[in-house]
């Protein structure tokens, strides 16, 4: 039995599941979290916080210097620069660093709006993506912008801590802006703008689905409790990861249910949304990973629960109530100023029914950013939606997500499926295999599949009229 290690460096945790290599059962698991700085918009964590929860997180295994080959998954976007040396300038702003809102609408403008922005380089960029946060790095900190000889993504600092390599894979470096998914490169003419005058020799690069980062050196193998000589494969952006290891399929989404919401799917071509709901991602298969996000999901129930004293499964039918819980504004549809929105109440109304039709308007709001997928991943109502993240093992939100869809619903029972595709990739690695073969074989996908029921069209026409009658009104036209 050969044992390999998968990682999720996320915004807050990192965590780490040893697996065997054959067959993807779990051995041992270990986490450890580190820190998010910041007021206002900055979100920043010091580089050397990762590597100490890595090393944490990896010690609890109490199996690391068993492993034969690790990958790093994590946290999209972020930026991290490092001197001649090798070492951090400064703390890495993270995805949700929003400082440099104003360089990316810029950068859209410079390219030539949304439409030209989204053909070249996969999505309409927003503060999340990296070259914004590297505009507004040179814009308000030269002195440390000119001292920069590499540029990372969170995933890839890891991974040269681990190997000493400057590598990335071509699902996380999807997220920077600077690089193409349409011809899988850099794109010169975005490395030039005034603004972004990065040299591509800054970046790290971009390694194929099976392709080898390098191995674990002494160093780190001292700071990391790896053998040396350990395989590093490639590593992947977050949700890639997490579609890698579910296995999707054509006609299949993975519906995320967390904090907020996320869809994703297979496409076998590069997706080019001007609007920019739809992220133009590559995949960590070869394939592509179309993706949409909305802002509310489980922190929404949680909050509306608490609110009427509910559990979060006291629901009942909601009958003519219709709730929009978009308590923090709204990326499906792109409606940042909304609020929660709700019609159909009377004096008998029973809180319950408020309770339901949140779930409801969350669902269907999820249910229109997969249908935005088709264009580049083709949905189908026979394919079951994959149904993961803090939120899946809800009854009610599992009986909502079927009445809604009319779709099969798989709820998969494995988490840390970011850690699990990283698990994947180490194994490819290891074996030779492909690792879309490694994902086959070991079935993470593995759950409770329930059969479709019939779609609930009146419900979703009740939540599309009175969306129709308050999306004026929040995008200030009302």
């Amino acid at each position: 039995m050969g044992l390999v290690a998968g990682v999720d460096c996320s915004t807050q945790s990192t965590k780490v599941l040893v697996v065997d290599q054959d067959d993807g059962r779990l051995v041992a698991a270990g986490a450890a979290s580190h820190p998010v700085e910041g007021t206002g918009g900055a979100r920043e964590t010091d580089p050397a916080e990762w590597e100490a929860s890595l090393a944490e997180a990896l010690d609890k295994t109490g199996r690391a210097a068993e492993v034969t080959a690790i990958s790093i998954g994590g946290q999209q976007h972020g930026l991290v620069v490092l001197d001649e040396a090798g070492r951090p300038l400064r703390k890495a702003p993270l995805w949700n660093d929003t400082r440099g809102a104003a360089d990316a609408a810029r950068l859209v403008e410079e390219f030539g709006g949304p439409y030209e922005c989204a053909k070249r380089v996969g999505s309409v960029l927003t503060s999340s993506f990296t070259v914004a946060h590297w505009a507004w790095l040179r814009r308000t900190e030269p002195d440390i912008a000119g001292a920069v000889r590499r540029v990372m993504l969170p995933h890839d600092y890891l991974t040269y801590r681990l190997s000493g390599g400057h590598f990335t894979d071509r699902s996380d470096v999807s997220g920077t802006g600077w690089w193409s998914p349409a011809t899988e490169s850099y794109d010169a003419g975005v490395l030039a703008l005034p603004s972004v005058d990065l040299p591509e020799a800054y970046l790290p690069g971009v390694l194929g689905p099976e392709g080898s980062a390098g191995e674990v050196g002494p160093a780190a193998s001292a700071q990391f409790g790896l053998a040396r000589g350990t395989a590093v494969a490639c590593g992947a952006g977050d949700n890639a990861a997490a579609a890698l290891a579910l296995s999707l399929q054509p006609g299949e989404a993975g519906v995320s249910l967390g904090t907020s919401g996320t869809v994703f799917a297979p496409g076998a071509a590069p997706s080019v949304d001007p609007t920019g709901t739809v992220a133009g991602f590559a995949g960590a298969d070869g394939r592509y990973l179309p993706l949409a996000c909305t802002l509310n999901a489980t922190v929404a129930i949680d909050q509306i629960s608490e609110w009427l004293g509910l559990g979060r499964d006291d629901v009942v039918p909601s009958g003519q109530v219709v709730f929009l819980p978009w308590l923090g504004g709204e990326r499906t549809p792109n409606v940042p100023l909304a609020t929660g929105a709700v019609a159909g109440m009377r004096y008998e109304t029973d809180k319950r029914s408020v309770l339901q039709a949140a779930y409801e308007g969350l669902v269907a709001t999820l249910l229109e950013a997969t249908a935005l997928l088709d264009g580049w991943a083709a949905q189908s109502r026979e394919a079951p939606l994959l149904l993961i993240g803090g939120g899946a093992r809800g009854r009610t939100w599992q009986e909502t997500v079927r009445r809604l869809s009319g779709r099969p619903l798989l709820v998969v029972e494995a988490g840390e499926l970011v850690a699990y595709g990283a698990a994947v990739q180490a194994a490819a690695l290891a074996s030779g295999k492909a690792v879309v073969d490694v994902a086959r074989d070991w079935q993470v996908r593995r759950g409770t599949l329930f059969d479709p029921v019939p779609c609930d069209e009146a419900t979703l026409a009740r939540i599309a009229a009175w969306r129709t009658t308050v999306l004026p009104w929040f995008a200030g036209e009302g």
